[in-house]
């Protein structure tokens, strides 16, 4: 009897929440990575190529966007009323509590995609293509000289290829073409060793803000091209810094409940009227991004008018997961 008491009294009423607004920082880093060869010493002097450098990693910020996501606000639970007095027979609500619709179904929350790197190129061990007279050399001054000569050879083998002088010419231009294939790929392996390896990588960091005031050039992180990103102490970073205007604008709702009318018997439903905010982000030299967006904690909490779900009418409504704005209302009145 106990357990169905409560059973009961559960599907009499709902427990929600409204949201309030997370901003996500999305940036993609590219980071480039520098391997110099072993004969890298020898590039100039066997190849007349210039000398590598040293091992390096080098950061970039390739991409940024902003995005919004609803996240219950503690501050803002309410309860709707399922009792049979009144016209509600469904309450949708996200994971976290949060109102996404009543009566229909909710807007369909769009997940943010991962981002997955493209597949890299498999790459040739150049020890492969070393003969038995380069890897008995006394010493690697010698290997180098060696390898070097056997890309002049390679490279020559291409030359009379092309001209239809090599000593073993191909039956057709597909065997031609195979053959070619396979000389600068040897060719390409080979000078690793002399000019080393570059590789690319993109990199995913997101960052949250919950905002609440307004902010004025604060320093958000920072970010080196030899680290990439650092912490917000750490000087070695160049500083980004954000800025939050708030706009004191909100959406108009024409379904509101009189201003400063009460909810007497506790049968209202809320929703947030967000409100309108610029973010900006900097760095010492330009603007990187410059966004209106709206945010629920900007704004304020308005009431809808109770008698939108009597049993006389049939009211769907559906908000925003991120904002817990009122995106549509639909109302039928019943004969």
């Amino acid at each position: 009897m106990l357990g169905f008491a409560l059973l009961a009294q559960a599907q009499e009423e709902a427990k929600y929440y409204l949201p309030r607004t997370a901003v996500k920082l999305h940036l993609l880093i590219e980071k480039t990575t520098y391997t110099p060869g072993e004969f890298n010493q020898y590039a100039e002097r066997f190849l007349r190529t210039p000398r590598g450098g040293e091992a390096v990693s080098t950061y970039r910020i390739i991409d940024m966007k902003l995005r919004t996501e609803g996240v219950a606000d503690a501050d803002k639970e309410y309860i709707a009323k399922t009792d049979p007095k009144r016209n509600i027979q469904s309450v949708n609500l996200a994971d976290d509590g949060v109102l996404l619709s009543i009566n229909t179904e909710p807007r369909r929350i769009e997940k943010p995609v991962p981002f997955v790197p493209a597949e890299k190129p498999v790459r040739q061990n150049p020890h492969e293509y070393l003969s038995q007279e380069i890897l008995s050399a006394g010493s690697k001054a010698k290997m180098a000289e060696l390898t070097a000569q056997e890309i002049y050879d390679i490279r020559e083998s291409k030359v009379m290829l092309a001209k239809g002088q090599a000593d073993y010419m191909p039956k057709d231009g597909e065997q031609l073409r195979i053959m070619l294939r396979q000389l600068n790929a040897q060719e390409s392996a080979l000078l690793q060793l002399f000019d080393g390896i570059t590789e690319c990588d993109t990199l995913e960091h997101e960052i949250t803000l919950m905002p609440r005031e307004e902010a004025n050039h604060m320093l958000l992180f920072r970010f080196s091209k030899h680290f990439g990103m650092t912490d917000i102490d750490d000087l070695a970073g160049e500083p980004y810094y954000l800025t939050i205007e708030d706009l004191h604008t909100t959406p108009t709702i024409q379904v509101a409940a009189e201003p400063g009318k009460k909810d007497k018997n506790g049968e209202a439903i809320y929703v947030n009227l967000p409100g309108k905010i610029r973010i900006t982000l900097q760095n010492s030299s330009q603007t990187l991004l410059n966004e209106e967006i709206y945010a629920a904690q900007y704004g304020r909490v308005e009431m809808l008018d109770g008698n939108l779900f009597s049993k006389k009418l049939q009211t769907s409504i559906v908000l925003h997961p991120a904002t817990g704005n009122l995106e549509s209302i639909k109302t039928e009145v019943l004969k």
